[in-house]
């Protein structure tokens, strides 16, 4: 029973961008399109000089990059292997066109 229960928990995304502020209205879109589809999902935005404190104060299960800090995918990648938090640079076109449905469902098929 207690499988079950983890497996229904719901998942924590956070999106890195340069400072935070571009990502808020993907993370507003992305929040309605959970909802829509009736997933629980703690999804949150930082700065990536924020980053490291965020994940050191916070249980992530997916960390998403801000095309624009794309760069950073592998510094990311290494720091976080130990911990299995996949890493990934968010789709360039989802998000030019803040597509909260399709960054969501990137981030839900890296936490599988």
């Amino acid at each position: 029973m207690i499988k079950e229960v983890a497996t229904m928990a719901e998942k924590t995304i956070m999106l890195v961008c340069a400072a935070g502020m571009s990502t808020s209205l993907l993370v507003s879109r992305m929040q309605k399109a959970a909802e829509a589809d009736g997933i629980e999902a703690n999804i949150f935005a930082t700065g990536a000089s924020d980053a490291d404190n965020k994940l050191e104060s916070t249980d992530v299960d997916v960390l998403l990059l801000g095309p624009q800090v794309r760069f950073m995918e592998g510094q990311f990648k290494t720091k976080l292997a130990d911990k299995g938090i996949p890493v990934e640079v968010i789709d360039m076109k989802a998000y030019g066109m803040m597509d909260g449905e399709t960054v969501l469902q990137q981030g839900l098929n890296l936490a599988k």
